[in-house]
């Protein structure tokens, strides 16, 4: 399944500009530069090299920034897999916490083998979703749809259960933890402050206001309301 020639640096490239443009918009090269940490005249230099590639893998214009093209995205996907494969795999079997998997996950993604990646998710009993929620693409490499919302979004009186965090800030992930914000955790509204957007919420018998550069960043599912009067 691996596109020869495809390296890591490739990998790199594309599994960025995936996570860049989930939400159906372009990728800027200042954005994939930042998230590269590399130099926009690289970025430019490597898009131009993945439009080329037969099949090309991405759509770039000049000042329009980049898309993956269907066999870019496949590309970027089986990468993703590994990785949220491996991260699954290094908490589950080898007692790994989920802040410590994400730099170990990054070195292993690019060099697993295919029949390794099919025994750990035979192992681990075919998972949907890796230990910070986010959904584990398939073996036929399509992404399950994502219903969740963020938690932003609730107000006084609706429930809701976690389903992800987004993973890049390992401090972030620290703390949820110790507030026991993690996937899987119910919680409850029980305010909301216009002027700043701060959210006061219940989980377990702890109360915690967030504001919104936590709450934009842990996705929720909506519990259904009782409509019974």
């Amino acid at each position: 399944m691996k596109k020869a020639g495809a390296t890591q640096s490739v990998q790199d490239y594309l599994k960025h500009i995936y996570e860049l443009t989930e939400d159906g918009s372009s990728a800027s090269t200042g954005a994939l530069a930042q998230r590269l940490k590399v130099k926009p005249a690289s970025v430019t230099g490597m898009l131009r090299k993945l439009a080329a590639e037969d099949p090309p893998l991405v759509e770039y214009r000049k000042h329009q920034g980049v898309v993956l093209t269907a066999a870019g995205r496949r590309a970027a996907l089986e990468v993703i897999r590994h990785h949220r494969l491996i991260e699954a795999w290094l908490v589950q079997s080898l007692g790994y916490s989920w802040d410590e998997v994400h730099e170990e996950a990054e070195r292993l993604e690019h060099v697993i083998s295919e029949e390794f990646e099919r025994r750990i998710d035979a192992a681990l009993g075919y998972p949907t979703r890796d230990p910070h929620g986010e959904l584990i693409p398939g073996a036929d490499l399509s992404m399950p749809e994502d219903e969740s919302l963020p938690l932003s979004a609730l107000r006084p009186g609706r429930g809701a259960v976690i389903l992800r965090v987004l993973a890049r800030d390992l401090n972030l992930l620290r703390h949820l933890e110790a507030l026991g914000l993690t996937p899987g955790a119910q919680i409850d509204v029980i305010d909301y402050s216009p002027f700043d957007n701060n959210l006061t919420i219940r989980a377990g018998e702890q109360t915690h206001v967030l504001g919104l550069n936590i709450t934009a960043k842990i996705f929720v599912r909506f519990e259904e309301q009782d409509n019974d009067s």
